[in-house]
């Protein structure tokens, strides 16, 4: 293989000699006993110094790749493990299996990197502390990490376990850039959605009625979801009510920012703010709400049920959808006037204590390569967050309603809950003290006394969310 010596300097060049023999060993392409090519032959592919190639060689040396025999060469020894196999330990939160076909993607990673074992370890709503303390105990040498944890980590200085990565140019840049820090990348996106509006074809065609596009607001939802909505058969509209991944998007249109004082109190009443509680209260005055402990999920499978004409959901929870007989379809959520949305993402993180550091790279690097992106675009609801991947067209292998590419349209609409001006754990103290006003149960000028006390209150805590 060629190399351009005019277009990549000395360090790229060695770089890349050391990463191209590392990954060959721990895929299983070289395999133990076998003796790599002499170093004069590298420095010449390579368009290096003898020097510059031994200080390449001694770094696979280390990490316990090669062995150097003198007067005979560098010979493989392979990656540890008594069994002659590296094993990682993936962890990651239970619904990743239902939105990535995450078993498939393993299977096909083993296939291709023979000498890795991943043991894939799910959980379901570990706090971001006791993961940390699962990786600094070898628990876990790669997991998932969704943005309002990885918020939770920046917020608590505990990006140290993370092992900064290169950037992908195929990644969406806004989910590369929510994950950065400063010039380090500390997770790389694996899967986003915004949240968006599902409906039933049916029961609009049933009552004649025009199906929802970009331009409506609120208003007009409650119209049409009265007309829709049979006493004892369906609701018109629903979703669930207290998951901070829905309320959010009216805090986003009807409030804009939290307002702070100069002392970065944050202020409540007699601002936009009010109005966008307000205006959520209101919502949950419209529409029951079925149950307090709805779990993720439950919304769309009354929507399945044909009990639900239209619903506030993801592309994510659209796979509870899947090879279900509903004919659904998708639009932007209605807004006030300027269009808003939340913006949700998950991505791969790395233990920068791993011992398997290299090969936990090789996974991440597959679970977000094209081809393993393609397959999810492929398989599921979600969207992958490779762009070619997530825009790729072709025969579809399930259901595929005709807008599912609106997320294309509506970039510009996106928001991580961070454009709130709060922090993750501003969002938690929110998510659980707002139930009471909402249920009626606290009036307005109480409610938001409280809250305004408990934000700017460094000493109350949300560890146990």
């Amino acid at each position: 293989m060629a190399v351009d010596g005019n277009r990549k300097t000395s360090r790229s060049r060695l770089d890349e000699l050391v990463s191209r023999l590392r990954e060959d060993i721990i895929s299983g392409r070289l395999s133990p006993g076998d003796f790599l090519p002499s170093e004069r032959e590298f420095a010449k592919r390579y368009q290096l110094s003898n020097l510059s190639v031994r200080k390449g060689l001694d770094i696979l040396v280390n990490e316990g790749l090669i062995s150097k025999i003198p007067r005979v060469g560098n010979k493989v020894i392979g990656p540890p493990g008594a069994d002659g196999l590296i094993h990682l330990n993936f962890g990651y939160h239970a619904s990743i299996p239902r939105e990535a076909v995450i078993d498939q993607l393993l299977e096909r990673f083993h296939e291709l990197y023979p000498n890795i074992r991943v043991n894939a370890l799910s959980y379901a709503k570990e706090h971001p502390f006791i993961v940390k303390q699962f990786m600094e105990n070898s628990l876990f040498d790669v997991i998932s990490v969704n943005y309002d944890h990885f918020c939770s980590y920046k917020e608590n200085d505990m990006l140290d376990i993370l092992e900064p990565m290169k950037p992908d140019p195929d990644i969406y840049p806004f989910l590369t850039e929510a994950y950065r820090v400063g010039q380090k990348l500390y997770v790389q996106p694996f899967l986003f959605s915004p949240v968006i509006l599902c409906y039933n074809r049916e029961h609009f065609a049933e009552q004649n009625m025009h199906e929802p596009d970009a331009g409506w607001n609120w208003e007009k939802l409650f119209e049409t979801a009265v007309k829709l909505s049979q006493p004892g058969e369906r609701l018109g509209f629903y979703y669930h009510f207290l998951s901070a991944n829905r309320w959010t998007v009216f805090l986003l249109q009807r409030g804009g920012a939290f307002e702070r004082d100069p002392d970065s109190r944050i202020r409540i009443a007699g601002t936009e703010m009010a109005e966008a509680f307000r205006f959520c209260r209101n919502m949950q005055e419209q529409f029951p709400a079925l149950s307090t402990n709805i779990e993720n999920g439950d919304a769309e499978q009354l929507f399945a049920q044909g009990k639900v004409s239209m619903l506030l959901t993801s592309y994510t929870n659209l796979n509870f959808l899947k090879n279900r007989s509903v004919a659904f379809e998708l639009s932007p959520v209605p807004h006030f006037g300027d269009p808003k949305t939340l913006l949700m993402s998950i991505g791969l993180a790395v233990n920068r204590r791993s011992q398997q550091k290299e090969a936990a790279l090789a996974l991440v690097r597959f679970l977000t390569s094209y081809d393993a992106q393609l397959a999810i675009r492929q398989k599921t609801y979600s969207l992958p967050a490779c762009k070619p991947a997530a825009e790729w067209q072709g025969n579809e292998l399930i259901y595929r309603p005709s807008r599912f590419s609106l997320f294309r349209e509506i970039i510009p609409s996106f928001r991580h809950f961070t454009a709130l001006n709060i922090g993750n754990r501003e969002l938690r103290i929110i998510e659980r003290e707002v139930r009471l006003y909402w249920a009626g149960l606290e009036n307005e000028n109480d409610f938001f006394s409280r809250m305004e006390q408990l934000l700017s209150d460094p000493e109350y805590s949300v560890a146990a969310i």
